[in-house]
């Protein structure tokens, strides 16, 4: 028996839309980077671009568990002295909230040229309109998959 190999022909790709509103962020992450990857297909060949195009919808609405509200994302200018950071709940509220859900998606993907690849499949908008409706894409309802998907620390 030999191992299934898919060539670029046998590679079907669909087009799903999530909303994030509610939905802990990690656990969305986890399950977009899924998607993107392809890995929920029979056929996933590590070394393919078998995931679908995930739009993500309501991404300002997420829900961050615990105290991550307050952690900081880092970066450095390149200038000596030049390390700046912000909190999640200041990038959430300012007026790129999508960024939150893509950097953690970002860093769920492998990070080399299939990594990017598949994250040009990937569309995040803040708000519940999108521009892809002549695509006609598929409803996820994430909510429902699992009840520790929309938990918010007590």
């Amino acid at each position: 028996m030999k191992t299934f190999s898919a060539k670029p022909a046998d590679i079907e790709k669909k087009w799903i839309v999530i909303d994030a509103e509610g939905v802990v962020l990690g656990r969305l992450a986890s399950i977009i980077a899924q998607r993107l990857r392809g890995k929920h297909k029979p056929s996933f060949t590590p070394h393919m671009d078998m995931g679908d195009n995930v739009i993500i919808v309501n991404a300002d609405k997420v829900q961050l568990t615990g105290k991550k509200r307050q952690e900081n994302f880092y970066w450095h200018t390149g200038y000596p002295g030049g390390i700046k950071s912000r909190t999640k709940e200041q990038i959430l509220e300012g007026a790129h909230p999508e960024r939150v859900v893509f950097q953690a998606v970002k860093r769920m993907v492998p990070a080399n040229r299939l990594g990017r690849k598949q994250l040009a499949n990937l569309r995040v908008y803040a708000g519940a309109e999108h521009p892809h409706e002549a695509q006609s894409p598929e409803v996820i309802d994430v909510k429902s998959r699992n009840s520790k998907n929309t938990r918010v620390a007590k």
